[in-house]
């Protein structure tokens, strides 16, 4: 199938990884595998898949990112591959902690193969996919009462949904050459972008954007 979604599945039990590539419908290939971060790391920048199902909790993970989930997506670096958590945790804390670091979803290990093969091809088209028992803890977490919507929808609706991209890595840290290489355009562009970014929510540089970001949970 020419339309065949790549993916790499990371966790560290083998016989979970076997048993989720059968359970794959035919419109998802698995191109690689990984129990750890470090070759969690390697197999997703040798094989750039569309979608990492990604386990929250993996070795080799260190510091503020032990439980290894977050490690591996930072890790990454800018990419346009998405991150799906899948994972039998569903505390709370499992869920905010890997959203944070850049997961598109979350859903538990208790899903079907049909479920997860739909949820991946949800998140390869930029959607945001949760198990329902999960979407109340990332709404409270990200501050998700009506008010605070509202206000950032409005401050949104002034980006272009491209400077909407570019605006959440600038935020994120990223450099424009970084943010170039994830979005597949020029250094000159990403430049043209975080400027009009900046005056259209009326600020004055990179830092003020972070923290405006930060505040809004657009991170």
């Amino acid at each position: 199938m020419a339309d065949r979604l790549r993916v790499v599945i990371v966790d560290d039990h083998s016989i979970f990884r076997s048993g989720l590539r059968a359970d794959l419908d035919a419109s998802v290939e698995v191109v690689g595998e990984a129990a750890d971060v470090p070759t969690a790391i390697a197999v997703i920048a040798e094989t750039a898949p569309d979608v990492v199902l990604l386990d929250v909790h993996l070795p080799g993970g260190e510091g503020d990112d032990a439980t290894g989930g977050e490690a591996v997506i930072r890790g990454t670096g800018p990419t346009t591959t998405r991150f799906l958590a899948l994972s039998v945790s569903d505390a709370a804390a499992d869920v905010v902690r890997v959203i944070r670091a850049g997961a598109r979803g979350y859903i538990t290990k208790g899903s079907s193969g049909r479920e997860v093969s739909a949820a991946v091809h949800a998140v390869a088209e930029g959607d945001a996919v949760f198990s329902p028992r999960l979407a109340g803890f990332v709404l409270d977490a990200f501050g998700a009462v009506a008010g605070e919507t509202a206000t950032a929808t409005d401050e949104l609706d002034r980006l272009s949904s491209r400077e909407q991209e570019v605006m959440r890595l600038i935020a994120r840290g990223y450099a424009y050459k970084e943010v170039a290489a994830a979005l597949f355009i020029s250094i000159k562009t990403v430049e043209t972008h975080v400027s009009s970014v900046l005056r259209k929510l009326q600020l004055s540089s990179r830092h003020e954007l972070t923290a405006w970001a930060s505040e809004r949970r657009l991170l």
